[in-house]
């Protein structure tokens, strides 16, 4: 695969930089990328829509990778807020921490996050595989519709609130459950799917008997007057 290292803040713009990586031009069959010194810049490769390996130097801002389709995006730092938002499919690795909202309304793809995060992580998922190998921050699940969170450390208060169904697993401990967020039983699919995860985001210290299950005791769906004071 061919490579180039002019992708420089201290050499272009943001614009530019975003520009050149959502229009690749593939006559040279390049794929790989790496950019230098993004220094918490904002928006970083949103929009980008071709598989392309995207390496990134340092730490970044808000909403990086945000819509991302198919591109393998990979954070040498931190991420600010919103993550990976609304992303479509793809990989985004985050080696240090991320902020809040982490994964939000993200319909597929995969998100891993080597440190912890703040609150609000996977808000109102679509789809998306989001991995966190730290701890995650208070209200993470809300409202999140469908995917898969993986979290190996411990979790804030009210996780899952009002989560529709999408599954959490966690090695930790919650300081609070969300409402209608209830512990579930494990089956064999919940033990596959955890152990794709773990392999996925590399993690060997841990295995599908350290995590529980939470998600959706189903109350919220529709209006019972019995449920009235959940509302």
């Amino acid at each position: 695969m061919g490579k180039i290292e002019n992708l420089d803040f201290k050499k272009s713009t943001l614009r530019k930089i975003n520009n050149y990586l959502q229009n690749i031009s593939y006559k040279n069959n390049k794929r790989e990328f790496t950019v230098k010194n993004p220094s918490g810049h904002h928006a970083l490769c949103a929009g980008l829509t071709e598989n392309i390996s995207v390496n990134i130097k340092g730490h970044v801002g808000y909403y990086c990778g945000g819509m991302n389709q198919k591109a393998h995006i990979t954070i040498n730092g931190n991420a600010g807020t919103g993550l990976g938002e609304n992303m479509m499919s793809g990989l985004i690795h985050v080696k240090g921490n991320a902020s809040q909202s982490a994964g939000a309304t993200a319909h597929g793809g995969t998100i891993i996050i080597d440190g912890d995060t703040s609150s609000r992580c996977g808000i109102s998922m679509k789809g998306i595989d989001i991995i966190v190998k730290g701890s995650v921050g208070h209200m993470s699940g809300f409202m999140a519709q469908s995917g898969t969170m993986l979290i190996c450390g411990d979790a804030g208060e009210a996780l899952g609130d009002s989560i529709y169904e999408t599954i959490i697993y966690l090695a930790g401990k919650p300081k609070s459950l969300g409402v209608d967020c209830v512990e579930k039983k494990m089956n064999k699919k919940d033990i596959k799917k955890i152990e794709d995860l773990l392999k996925i985001g590399k993690i060997k210290n841990l295995n599908s008997h350290n995590f529980k299950k939470f998600g959706s005791q189903r109350k919220l769906y529709n209006f019972n007057i019995d449920n009235l004071s959940d509302y």
